[in-house]
């Protein structure tokens, strides 16, 4: 059995109709991947913080 074609795209130009993305390029993505971002760099900030207390 012949598997479909694999054509899977990370990130969508709004002009491209195609269905196979993983990011579209449009605000909400944007604003998503800023707050992951600031998410991970406080709990990165505050592993360090803890750490430096603790010695």
């Amino acid at each position: 059995m012949k598997q479909g074609e694999e054509t899977t795209k990370f990130v969508k130009e709004s002009d491209n109709p195609t269905q196979k993305y993983i990011f579209q390029k449009n605000r909400k993505t944007k604003i998503a991947t800023y707050l992951i971002v600031a998410v991970l760099l406080v709990i990165i900030s505050a592993l360090i913080f803890s750490a430096a207390d603790i010695g």
